[in-house]
Formats: C-alpha cells, structure tokens, sequence
C-alpha cells in the first residue's frame, strides 16, 4: 500500500501543482524551459504512474475489503465507461463535443473514477480511484478560477472530429472491454 500511496502522491501531486502552486510552476517553466520543465513533469509523472501500478497490484494480492458491490452496478460501470473514451478523444480533438464537456479530459477522468469505484470494494481500490475523482473535481473547480494565459495552438474545430471522437471512443471502449482489460489488467470486463 505504500508505493500505491507514494505513487498517488507523485503523480497527482505534479498534476496538482497549477492547482496550488501556479508562481512556483512558472518559476520553473521560466528556469527550465517549457521543454525541461515538461521533461520534469514527464518524469515525475512516469514514476508516480509506475509506483500507482505496483502498489496496486501488490494490493490486489490481499485484499482489505470495504464493500461488496451489488452485481447490478456492473451494468453502470460499462454504461459511465461508454463516456470515457469519447471524452478522452475529444481532449485532442477540437469539435462540439469538447466545447459542450468543456475540459473533457477531466470529465474522462470523473467518469473512469467513479465507475471503477461502483465496483471495486477494496481499500486500495478506494483510495486509487477516490483520489483520482477528488483530484479530477478539484482540478476542475481550479480550472474555473484561474484565467488562462492562453490556449495552445489545436486543430482546427470541425464536424470531423466529432465523428472521430464518437467512433474512435466507442472503438476504444470496445477494444478495452472485450480484449485489453484482461490483458492489461487481469480483469475481465465482460464475460463470453
């Protein structure tokens, strides 16, 4: 449970630093460069990712139950997933979709915490997800007080990429239930 804990630490911590310390993360950007700095983060980033992935996964091995989870709330977990992927797509891909979830990465985010959280009873399960969902709300909440200096250049904004976002999220969705969750993770999503 540490290196889950260190790992959450690292990663949504380095995630959070526009959150609580927008001076220090231009300080940086300043001293190192939007190169070195996303270097920086990048790596800290990739760490905190490996250790969550341990930690996890050594966690897994004995369990400390909180909760069972009714069987029904498998069928809400698959029906917020079907968000996820789309949401995630239309991060990168600027449309009507992204202009109507606003900042659809932390929709994807809010919405693969909370499904994973309706069935995963463990403690380390709650502590994973529960504080990616904090963190995604928060974050949120941030990003509407804070003024933005201005958005990176994105492709242009066109009907294209909201078929794209539809069709290549419910791909995703598709290929992860039927075929990468099990290989990925260990867990069959859907049973055949």
């Amino acid at each position: 449970m540490v290196l889950l804990l260190l790992g959450l630490v690292l990663f949504l911590g380095i995630h959070s630093i526009r959150i609580v310390a927008e001076p220090l993360r231009t300080r940086m950007v300043n001293s190192l460069g939007v190169w070195g700095f996303k270097g920086v983060y990048g790596g800290i980033s990739l760490v905190g990712l490996v250790l969550i992935v341990i930690g996890y996964g050594q966690a897994r091995l004995d369990p400390v139950w909180l909760y069972h989870p009714p069987h029904f709330l498998r069928h809400l977990n698959m029906l917020l997933m079907l968000l996820v992927f789309p949401a995630l797509l239309a991060a990168y891909l600027p449309g009507r979709i992204q202009n109507a979830l606003k900042h659809p990465m932390l929709v994807a985010v809010k919405a693969w915490a909370l499904a994973h959280l309706l069935i995963n009873g463990t403690l380390a399960a709650v502590i994973l997800f529960g504080a990616f969902l904090a963190w995604a709300v928060v974050d949120r909440i941030s990003v509407k007080r804070r003024a933005s200096p201005g958005a990176p250049p994105q492709l242009p904004k066109t009907a294209v990429n909201d078929v794209v976002v539809v069709l290549g999220g419910l791909g995703l969705y598709y290929a992860f239930a039927f075929h990468l969750h099990p290989i990925l993770f260990g867990v069959a999503v859907v049973s055949m």
